[in-house]
């Protein structure tokens, strides 16, 4: 709903509003309709503002509340404020405005860290308590709203993007090794803290951080998954289990419908999105807004899927809105999608959603999505082969992992090699933590908490706020995902995955949008390199720029310009277009 900044200065002096409101001027996509620069001293809070709930002044930001002794500034949505300003009312607390951002000052005041384990939402918080000076940042279960921060100097720097921090100033741009390699191996997915620059962290979803005066600070993380099945789970039937699973989800499109606008939704013509119209159309919602995109096909590959959303518009009779994208008005949006990227992300969604939420932005202000069902329900053809599996670990870098370390050493230059395999250790690491013991457990919680945070999830946010679109996702309402958690893998993995959802959607919905083949986001032209894509690219990776960071080995590049097509990863994506997309984020940043 918005974009946040600040600056805290840990040594003497005070901070610099300059370098906030350069931050905060960044971010005016994500919040076009107000923008406020506040500072204690220390402190400097910047704020852009998407009106969404309350959208008097009243709910304007930085919010103070001199009696309380706090300062806030808040990106998200609390979609439960209502229940907890009436609790809070009870207490004794007087509220000045009707949003819930003043609901988190009173949270914080009446329960302290504890206030974000009761809140149903997407959130970045930064609170200052004006009498301890304590900062505290927070950030929502899944790291739906994104939380950057650099620290140099004695100084603290903090943003809901990694380009606004950049526009900040005083940041090193060096290349992480190990986020690199992250990236190239995994998909593009860089695991918080890491970003690709070393002189950028994100705060880790669920987690809480609190500096003290000297520059000190702990973090502590307030909610964690957990797939542990009793009895009663292990013998739960499948019908019981889709009937819990349709009320789950009902709940949580219910929850997300709460605004002083209006709300739509992004409809691919899938199981996930013509689940949320279903439930949205059964809620009563009236004149309900859907929007669809395609694009030219390539290489024979069609770009939409324009009859199954069209089955389901016509369906509910949604005011439906289809999208067509020429391959001249792809070429002509890439930059303006790639600048829109908080971190390089390689998937051909990404200039999908732009574009898209572009045109969603000329008609509303909300929408909701369905991102999150393939990771909580088991939709990836991954999941299946790690059933039994005696080595996950191996099997689940087989069949994601876009590059073998071999292959990985032959791509990257040997200054930026690590010594072990950085991503390997990663996925070992988490696959041994306690809370999950079946190895597609494993698996979903790596992918639900890790890699959805990463990728699918910073997608939506970046390119919906790149229009001041605020994309809201039921299917990761946390109590949603700790009832799949429970559910045992094998009703997930059914009818080729995702099983038990589309049984629940059996319910709701037209048979003919979950008896189909698994569709994913097409752009043909950016899987299929050539003509006038092949020389954007070609001239990305052999510019003065690019020699001079040296990331890649040059015989390894000109392979892919030979024949840009043969090389096609395991998640069908092109390595001319993810080691492309890479140097051309870096080179927007230096812009």
């Amino acid at each position: 709903m918005c974009g946040i900044c600040g600056e805290v200065v840990f040594s003497s002096g005070q901070a610099d509003t300059g370098r906030v409101d350069r931050m905060a001027q960044a971010m005016a996509a994500r919040g076009p309709d107000a923008m406020g620069v506040t500072m204690r001293g220390r402190v400097a809070f910047g704020h852009r503002r998407l009106k969404i709930i309350d959208l008097s002044d009243q709910g304007a930001q930085p919010m103070q509340d001199p009696e309380l002794g706090l300062s806030l500034v808040f990106n998200g949505c609390i979609y439960n404020y209502q229940e907890l300003r009436a609790e809070l009312s009870g207490k004794g607390y007087r509220f000045f405005s009707t949003s819930d951002t003043e609901v988190i000052l009173k949270s914080w005041k009446e329960w302290g860290p504890d206030c974000f384990t009761r809140f149903h939402g997407m959130f970045a918080v930064a609170i200052h308590e004006h009498d301890s000076g304590r900062i505290h940042l927070a950030r929502d279960r899944f790291g739906i709203k994104p939380l950057y921060v650099s620290e140099a100097e004695g100084r603290l720097a903090f943003a809901s993007s990694l380009p606004a921090l950049l526009k900040g100033g005083n940041i090193d741009r060096s290349i992480d090794k190990v986020a690199l390699q992250h990236y190239m191996s995994w998909h593009s997915v860089v695991p918080a803290p890491r970003t690709i620059l070393n002189g950028v962290r994100k705060l880790g979803p669920a987690t809480v951080r609190t500096y003290e005066t000297d520059g000190s600070f702990k973090d502590t993380v307030y909610w964690e998954p957990d797939f542990r099945k009793s009895e009663e789970d292990v013998n739960r039937s499948a019908d019981d289990w889709r009937d819990l699973v349709l009320e789950g989800l009902r709940k949580a499109v219910r929850r997300r419908m709460v605004a002083d606008v209006p709300v739509g939704v992004l409809l691919s013509g899938g199981v996930d999105s013509s689940l949320i119209v279903g439930l949205l159309a059964e809620e009563g919602q009236k004149d309900l807004a859907t929007f669809s995109i395609g694009f030219e096909e390539a290489n024979g590959e069609k770009g939409d899927e324009f009859q199954y959303s069209d089955l389901i518009a016509n369906h509910y009779g949604t005011n439906h809105n289809k999208i067509f994208i020429p391959s001249s008005e792809l070429l002509d949006n890439l930059p303006g999608a790639i600048g829109a990227m908080s971190e390089p992300m390689v998937s051909y969604d990404n200039i999908g959603f732009y574009l898209l939420s572009r045109e969603v932005s000329k008609h509303i202000k909300v929408v909701q999505s369905g991102q999150g069902a393939d990771e909580v329900f088991g939709g990836y053809h991954w999941y299946p082969k790690l059933t039994g599996s005696n080595q996950p670990v191996a099997d689940y870098a087989d069949a994601f992992f876009d590059r073998s370390e071999e292959q990985l050493n032959e791509a990257i230059s040997p200054d930026y090699h690590c010594d072990r395999n950085e991503s390997i250790a990663f996925v070992e690491t988490h696959f041994g933590m306690a809370g999950a013991d079946d190895p597609v457990d494993k698996a979903l919680r790596l992918d639900t908490n890790v890699m959805l945070v990463d990728d699918p999830v910073k997608r939506v946010d970046n390119h919906s706020m790149a229009w001041g679109l605020e994309a809201r996702v039921p299917f990761l309402d946390h109590e949603l995902v700790e009832l799949a958690g429970r559910i045992p893998s094998e009703h997930k993995l059914a009818q080729e995955g995702k099983g038990v959802l589309k049984e629940a959607a059996r319910l709701v919905v037209p048979s003919e949008v979950i008896d189909r083949p698994k569709g994913y986001f097409p752009v043909p032209a950016l899987k299929y390199i050539e003509g006038p894509y092949l020389e954007m690219v070609r001239d990305t990776l052999t510019n003065s720029k690019a020699k001079g960071r040296g990331l890649f080995n040059p015989a390894y590049l000109e392979k892919l310009f030979e024949n840009p097509t043969q090389y096609i990863t395991k998640l069908r994506g092109s390595e001319l277009w993810q080691v492309a997309l890479l140097e051309m984020w870096l080179q927007e940043q230096e812009a």
